[in-house]
């Protein structure tokens, strides 16, 4: 028998009535025969730790740091005691989560010198790595295994010799207001302590530490731990009930070993109603019952959580029955995505490229099940099956999917046979129409976004693109150093294409395909995810007093937070030179209608263009009758975003060369060169015309535009229709656009063409008219560079005074021999966290 249960209460419920009372029922214990095992408590290990044991306290159930400790401690002891043998000996180490997990591998891992084979055992790691617990330990090394409450029982692992227990467990609660189940931290049981005693004495003689005080073990710790029914949602037994018709729900869990109370029981029968589960009330007006619905019944046959059920049943209703059969099988199981220790950010990224932008996890899980069970990808999708996913659950979802498809069609709700092809559009309005579907399964729990100060987050990124920058806090002094560290630490997220410092903030921007439009960078959502796991970024810094020791006489003041730019495609580190901002670049920028010539379109209301006056013109011409003169050949580098190089401008009439940044490449080497010839999109350029301003090619993007519900519809950001409607307004006509604002080298403006009747019209105008889009307001900074701009509009005066440029010659100078003096990384430097 199982040591956690109360074999008295069972007694004493099955017990039969006599005339004077109750006879418990019989209850036959059979001892087994296992080794002894010693129990130890702090109060035994006050001779063996060499710090003050901290208090328990019943209210705050938490393993502090020097409980930590405690535990290495005594796993170093382990090994001490048993030097003299063959150091087979399993430790078995109870954790609580993942976090506490991570943190206990951490302190092991700082500990040189020592032959221990660490394991894990958690639900979330891959199979082979829960499977390694079973393997014979090397000669020579201890295993350690670092268990969850998965271990407490049906686990039996030969070799366990002892076992270090905290007394807390994770236990799931429901939250009486919400409904909403979460895993809560609470003190575990005697009975579930006693489980994880008997890991140990299986083969020899055990131990188990239990690292509370002995007063508080017999004190605060409970017997037994709160029973399911109690803290647990009870809509799926009321169901049960109403379907086998057993009477009233009240009546009926009254009569349970641990009857749940009348409150939990009404309160669940309220939120029955709502789910549309139970009807309003039965046959006498009992406010606190219902009879069964459609929907209540199909619920009662699936073995699944309510919500997943309203899931399928909605999803028969607007015909995306297989996604929601998909997502409930997943979400039920929920490890379809395996995430191998300490790899959680290539998990998230698993996660991000299935969803498809859409940043769902349902979304994610329908894509990844569909990759895996296409029998055209299978072969590939078996090659980076365990890379990506955790293969064994994966079929167990395909199990689960393949028995709720066959019990839904008892209720005639079977899977449509989809179409072979499907244009853009409706791939589109379904996925939308699944959103809704979730939405509404899943009410009243709704993800929602809190309002953020943009003056707030303007002012903390100094001015940097949100949408592809991540600022750091708490940078050493001559930061700038370590850029190579800080490149490297987000190598995992994206490429870095430079690193701004500014005292002890560093802000990290990353490359951005110009043709994904304005859309946060998957890197963005990389990097947050690493602050929210709280994953160290630390950096191998130097001595402060050796690098000034090194400077000498230079004054230090100026060179400890200068303010530094580090180009990483260039690996050039340059001081900042202190500019204007969109004041000095609005001195280029007249206060006019400007003609523009379109060279690529990006997405609606985004595109690339350069000015056509008559003096650029001119210009252009003669430095294009300049160009033909030198023989051009293919491309002697591999090309690399950022590399400048001269291509064929396809929009010029005959022969034409222009000056082009490469900014995204796809397809190798070989490919690219070819396609160089022809400017097609195996590589993206963007034609940036010589050198000067009034040449180079512009980023435009209409002002105070976005996508109307019907295009968000119809697509991620702007609809096919939306795109097409577009290009039909602007290709072919005389564009003239009025500069609005200057954001990130982006010119926020109005776009204007001439009509057949030569009328001037505001395309935002049109396509708001046509139901494509609808006004928006402006972001606080672009409002903040409009404002800017028309004071210097009418002012015409700039007061503001440039940097010498001596000055910016010796912080140079300064900089580049400290990188050439510290650019060595040593093992022996002290390390420093970046938050």
């Amino acid at each position: 028998m199982s040591a956690s249960i109360d074999c008295k209460e069972l007694a004493d419920y099955f017990a039969l009535p006599v005339y004077d009372g109750l006879n418990p029922a019989c209850v036959f214990k059979v001892e087994g025969k296992p080794y002894a095992i010693e129990e130890y408590y702090l109060d035994d290990l006050k001779h063996t730790v060499h710090f003050k044991l901290p208090s328990q306290s019943i209210e705050e159930p938490v393993i502090v740091t020097e409980m930590y400790e405690v535990a290495v401690s005594l796993i170093q002891s382990f090994d001490e005691l048993e030097m003299k043998s063959n150091r087979k000996q399993t430790l078995d180490y109870f954790s609580l989560g993942l976090s506490e997990i991570n943190y206990m591998h951490s302190c092991l891992s700082n500990i040189f010198h020592k032959r221990w084979q660490v394991y894990l055992l958690h639900s979330h790691v891959t199979l082979e790595e829960q499977s390694g617990i079973f393997l014979a330990t090397v000669p020579g090394y201890r295993k350690i295994i670092l268990a969850t409450n998965i271990a407490e029982s049906s686990v039996t692992i030969p070799d366990v010799k002892y076992v270090i227990d905290f007394c807390l467990t994770r236990t799931l609660v429901c939250d009486k207001e919400t409904n909403y189940q979460s895993l809560r931290l609470c003190w575990a049981s005697k009975a579930n302590c006693n489980q994880r005693k008997g890991r140990a004495g299986r083969v020899s003689k055990g131990y188990c530490y239990r690292l509370v005080h002995k007063n508080f073990w017999t004190d605060f710790i409970p017997e037994n731990l709160v029973p399911e029914i109690l803290r647990c949602p009870l809509g799926t037994t009321v169901l049960k009930i109403k379907k086998l018709d057993m009477g009233g729900p009240k009546a009926l869990l009254a009569t349970a070993l641990s009857p749940p109370s009348i409150g939990d029981i009404e309160r669940t029968i309220l939120d029955l109603k709502e789910l549309g589960a139970l009807t309003t009330c039965v046959q006498g007006d009992d406010p606190h019952d219902g009879e069964l619905t459609f929907l209540g019944r199909v619920l009662v046959q699936l073995p699944v959580d309510l919500h997943l059920g309203k899931l399928i049943v909605l999803g028969h209703v607007f015909g995306c029955l297989e996604e929601c059969l998909i997502i409930a099988a997943a979400l039920s199981l929920r490890n379809f995505f395996a995430v191998p220790f300490k790899q959680y950010v290539n998990g998230y990224r698993n996660k991000l490229f299935f969803s498809e932008n859409s940043k769902s996890d349902c979304i994610a899980l329908v894509n990844a099940f569909k990759t895996f069970t296409n029998r055209f990808y299978f072969n590939l999708w078996t090659v980076l099956i365990c890379l990506i996913c955790n293969l064994a659950f994966q079929f167990q979802v395909a199990e689960l999917y393949y028995d709720l498809k066959k019990r839904v069609s008892a209720f005639n709700m079977y899977v449509e046979t989809e179409p072979s092809a499907k244009d853009q559009e409706c791939v589109y309005k379904q996925r939308f129409i699944l959103q809704v579907v979730i939405a509404g399964a899943f009410y009243p729990n709704y993800f929602t976004f809190g309002k953020y100060d943009e003056e707030i987050a303007v002012r903390h990124l100094a001015g940097k693109d949100p949408k592809t920058t991540v600022m750091l806090k708490n940078i050493p002094p001559y930061g700038y150093l370590y850029h190579k560290q800080l490149q490297s630490l987000f190598r995992q997220c994206g490429q870095v294409k430079s690193i701004a410092y500014d005292g002890s903030k560093a802000f990290v921007e990353f490359f951005r395909n110009p043709m994904e439009g304005f859309k946060i960078l998957p890197a963005v959502y990389l990097s947050v995810k690493m602050s929210q796991l709280k994953i160290p970024l630390e950096l191998n810094i130097h001595y402060p007093d050796d690098i000034e020791r090194q400077l000498q006489d230079v004054r230090v003041a100026s060179v400890k937070s200068l303010r530094v730019n580090v180009d990483c495609q260039n690996q050039t580190v340059e001081p900042v030179e202190i500019s204007f901002g969109t004041s000095q670049q609005s001195k280029m920028i007249p206060n006019h209608l400007l003609s523009i010539k379109i060279t690529e379109i990006v997405e609606v209301g985004h595109f690339w263009g350069y000015r056509i006056e008559e003096k650029n013109r001119t210009a252009l011409q003669a430095l294009a009758a300049e160009i033909y003169h030198y023989n051009l050949v293919d491309l002697l580098v591999s090309p690399c975003p950022g590399l400048v190089c001269l291509a064929p401008l396809t929009h010029l009439e005959g022969r034409g060369y222009g000056r082009a940044r490469i900014l995204y490449v796809c397809g190798d080497f070989a490919e690219f060169v070819e396609k160089m010839k022809d400017f097609h999109a195996d590589c993206l350029l963007r034609q940036a015309l010589f050198s000067m301003f009034l040449l180079q090619a512009l980023e435009f993007k209409m002002c105070k535009m976005r996508p109307s519900a019907k295009s968000l519809v119809c697509g991620e950001q702007w609809s096919y229709s939306a795109s097409q409607r577009f290009a039909s307004l602007v290709k072919g006509y005389p564009i003239l656009v009025k500069v609005y604002s200057l954001v990130c080298s982006v010119l926020h403006v109005d776009v204007f063409h001439y009509l057949e009747c030569k009328e001037l019209v505001n395309i935002r105008d049109v396509l708001i008219e046509e139901c494509y889009a609808e006004l928006a307001e402006e972001s606080y900074e672009s409002r903040q560079s409009h404002d800017l701009l028309n004071g210097l509009f009418l002012d015409k005066v700039n007061k503001e005074e440039e940097v010498p440029v001596s000055s910016r010659k010796e912080e140079k100078y300064l900089i580049e021999k400290l990188l050439n003096w510290f650019s060595d990384d040593k093992s022996d430097t002290p390390t420093h966290k970046v938050t």
